[in-house]
C-alpha cells in the first residue's frame, strides 16, 4: 500500500475556537481517511490534542515572536517539507507557507482585516490594531500557492474576492459534536441565566450585556444573573470590564471555564447570548444550539450564517444595550417572542463538516 502523507500546521493554535477547530479537524482527519494516509500535526503543545493516530511534531517557539513565525512559514517549513514528503499541506492559521507538497490550502479564519476599530478598543487592545493593518497583507503573501482558500462563511468568500481578486475559495461550514447530556447532568436553578462564553477580546462586546443589566437593574427587574467566561485580571479589556462591571447586579465574571464546565452553564442557561462584532463563525451559537437553548445575538452577515434555520432566535442591534435588555426581560418574565431564523446553504463550492472537506481536499491524490 502507498504512503500518503498530509501535514496540518497549527503552530498558533493554543486556545478558544481555533483550538476546538484543530481538535475536530485532527479528529475528522484520524477518522474518515483511509489508512494508508499519514497525519502528522505541527502544534505548539501536543498536550493540546488527544489524537492517538496523529505524529505530533512540537514547534513551540513559534510564538515566541511574528519575526519567529514567518521564519517558520516561509523558510524551515520548506525544509520540513523536504523531510517529510507531504501530499497534502494544510495551514490551519492564515498564513500561506511556502512548502514543497503536492497539493496546498490554508484555512483563514482571521477576520481582522475587515473590521474597523474604533479608537477606545484600539487603545484597550493594540495589537488587534496591528493585525487590521497587518493581516491584510499576511492573508495576502503567496496565497496563489493554495489549490483551495477555506472560509467558514459566504461572507467572507466575497469579501476575499474583492480585497484579493478571483481564488479558489470554499466556504466550509465547522463541524460541531453533539453534546452527551448524560455528561452534563442539567442543575436546579431558581433564576434565569444567561450565558456569554467568549475570550476577553475588544470586539467580543461584553460591555452591551453589561450595560443591558444595569438598565434591567434601573428598571427594577430581578431575578437573573448573566455568566461571563472572563475573570478580569486576562488583559487590560477584561480589567476595564471588571473595574466598570463588576459591582452591576446580576453580573458575573466566571473566569475560564473547562469542558465539563462548559456543558454544566449550557445546561443550566435560559439563554446563550451573543453580541460579538467580529466573528467568522461564532461557535458558542452552534453548540447553544445543540443544547436547544434560546438565542439572542448580534444582527449581523456572520450571526444569521451561524444560526441558519432556527427557530428560537432573536436579533438585535449589537450596539443597542436597551433593545438587548428588552429582550432579556422578555424571557426573564416569560413572555419572549422569538423572530426564529432561516437561511439557505451558502452557493458551492461548500462543505457542511470537516468530512466532507477532508474528502475535496484530498480528491485526486
Amino acid at each position: 500500500m502507498m504512503r500518503k502523507c498530509i501535514v496540518v500546521s497549527a503552530v498558533n493554535i493554543i486556545e478558544g475556537g481555533t483550538l476546538t477547530a484543530l481538535r475536530d479537524c485532527l479528529a475528522s482527519a484520524a477518522l474518515s481517511l483511509p489508512s494508508e494516509w499519514e497525519i502528522i500535526a505541527l502544534v505548539h503543545d501536543k498536550k493540546l490534542v488527544d489524537q492517538p493516530r496523529v505524529r505530533f511534531i512540537e514547534i513551540p517557539d513559534a510564538k515566541h515572536s511574528w519575526l519567529r513565525r514567518l521564519y517558520h512559514e516561509w523558510i524551515d517549513f520548506r525544509r520540513l517539507s523536504r523531510e517529510l514528503e507531504p501530499d497534502l499541506w494544510l495551514s490551519l492559521h492564515d498564513i500561506t507557507p511556502r512548502v514543497i507538497t503536492r497539493r496546498q490550502a490554508v484555512y483563514c479564519h482571521n477576520p481582522s482585516p475587515f473590521y474597523q476599530l474604533p479608537l477606545r478598543e484600539a487603545w484597550l487592545e493594540p495589537k488587534l490594531w496591528l493585525f487590521n493593518n497587518f493581516y491584510q497583507y499576511i492573508y495576502r503573501a503567496f496565497i496563489r500557492r493554495n489549490q483551495w482558500v477555506i472560509v467558514q462563511q459566504g461572507w467572507l468568500r466575497v469579501v476575499f474576492e474583492k480585497m484579493y481578486g478571483k481564488l479558489p475559495i470554499v466556504v466550509a461550514h465547522p463541524s460541531v459534536t453533539s453534546p452527551s447530556h448524560s455528561e452534563y447532568p442539567k442543575a436546579a436553578f431558581g433564576k434565569v441565566v444567561f450565558f456569554y462564553p467568549a475570550l476577553p477580546r475588544v470586539f467580543k462586546n461584553f460591555e452591551v450585556i453589561c450595560e443591558a443589566a444595569k438598565i434591567l437593574s434601573s428598571r427594577g427587574v430581578s431575578g437573573f444573573e448573566i455568566r461571563m467566561t472572563l475573570s478580569g485580571r486576562e488583559n487590560s479589556y477584561s480589567k476595564w470590564l471588571y473595574k466598570k462591571y463588576a459591582n452591576v447586579f446580576g453580573v458575573l465574571f466566571i473566569g475560564l471555564q473547562n469542558r465539563i464546565q462548559m456543558g454544566n452553564h449550557y445546561q443550566e442557561a435560559s439563554a446563550v447570548l451573543f453580541p460579538s462584532r467580529l466573528e467568522t463563525w461564532g461557535l458558542p451559537i452552534s453548540e447553544a444550539k445543540l443544547y436547544k437553548k434560546s438565542l439572542l445575538v448580534a444582527d449581523l452577515p456572520y450571526a444569521h450564517e451561524t444560526v441558519g434555520s432556527y427557530d428560537h432566535v432573536s436579533f438585535f442591534p449589537p450596539n443597542d444595550a436597551a433593545e438587548l435588555a428588552n429582550l432579556m426581560q422578555s424571557i426573564i418574565e416569560n413572555n419572549w417572542h422569538p423572530e426564529g431564523a432561516k437561511m439557505d446553504e451558502p452557493t458551492k463550492p461548500f462543505t457542511r463538516n470537516w468530512d466532507e472537506l477532508w474528502r475535496l481536499l484530498t480528491d485526486g491524490l
